[in-house]
């Protein structure tokens, strides 16, 4: 009996001994954006890179209304990474704008690529200008999203509140039906190009693009000054045959300021050495580039990135 509990004693003390040697899966949260759109997909590849790059984690991306939102899980630990519009972080960060309270628990990792504000009507809509919105029922973005934070300051800088219009607060995918059905008037949509709610509602209904001249942008850029003018190439959509000037913001990839320094080295490491097959997933990720990783990025980058960056001579 001696001799069993001897053999029983040393097997478990092998098992506690390899348990505590084994380390553990970490899971990442990536907060990303709407069904279709460029952010969950980039996302999503993004958590694909991480689990076959980075020991011991398990990285998933996750559903959100998008940027106004992401920023808050990051600062509630409900997430890890996230994307997200550079305004709207700045905003979190300094507790302006929608924020009232200083979100700082957030750090940058990399800024990545324009994202278009798309202001979209049907073809044979009398809408001819923003102007043209006022009394009409428009899509204005998903609550908590950078389109809304957009589309209001965009009403603002050409003399309109949403008191002018009938304000929808409408996903993407909700835009597309509801301009497909005719339940909305207009829709605005801030994303990378293309689009997939837009590729899908172009392949059903003839669509129009309402212009936001560079005169209007300069306008916006005096109180809010993250947006820049930018047009949409020709043929980004079926019939969209002329480019189309309207304004930008760029695209952010952050992380929880509190993650250890190894593992944002690792993920950023994972994410920048594969950039061909992110980009393989959605063309906006093509735009990303190492010599752009600091345009337009407003609050401090994490010292893992900076690290790897730094060894990357940026």
């Amino acid at each position: 009996m001696k001799k069993v509990l001897l053999v029983l004693s040393v097997l478990a003390l092998v098992t506690i001994g390899f348990t505590a040697c084994t380390p553990r899966t970490q899971f990442i949260t990536i907060a990303t954006g709407g069904t279709g759109g460029p952010y969950n997909i980039i996302g999503s590849a993004m958590a694909t890179l991480l689990n076959a790059n980075v020991r011991n984690i398990q990285a998933t991306a996750t559903v959100t209304p998008a940027s106004v939102v992401n920023v808050g899980l990051l600062q509630e630990k409900k997430a890890d990474i996230a994307l997200a519009m550079n305004d709207v972080v700045y905003y979190a960060f300094s507790g302006t704008e929608m924020f009232t309270a200083k979100h700082t628990n957030l750090a940058g990792i990399a800024a990545l690529y324009p994202n278009f504000v798309q202001l979209v009507v049907r073809a044979e809509s009398p809408i001819q200008s923003i102007a043209d919105l006022r009394g009409r029922r428009v899509g204005v973005g998903a609550p908590g999203s950078g389109t809304e934070v957009n589309a209001r300051q965009i009403l603002q800088a050409h003399g309109l509140t949403y008191a002018d219009l009938r304000a929808d607060f409408l996903s993407y995918a909700e835009s597309e039906v509801g301009l497909r059905d005719g339940t909305v008037d207009a829709v605005f949509l801030t994303s990378g190009l293309p689009n997939a709610a837009l590729i899908a509602l172009a392949t059903t209904r003839d669509v129009r693009f309402i212009p936001i001249g560079a005169d209007k942008v300069a306008t916006l850029t005096q109180q809010f000054p993250f947006y820049f003018p930018i047009e949409i190439p020709a043929n980004t959509y079926r019939g969209q045959t002329a480019p189309i000037p309207t304004a930008a913001v760029i695209n952010l990839l952050i992380v929880r300021r509190d993650l250890p320094d190894t593992l944002v080295y690792n993920m950023t490491k994972a994410i920048f050495d594969n950039l061909e097959t992110l980009g393989n997933a959605h063309a906006s990720a093509r735009l990303i580039s190492l010599d752009r990783i600091r345009n337009g990025m407003p609050i401090p980058v994490h010292p893992g990135a900076e690290r790897f960056f730094r060894e990357k001579g940026k």
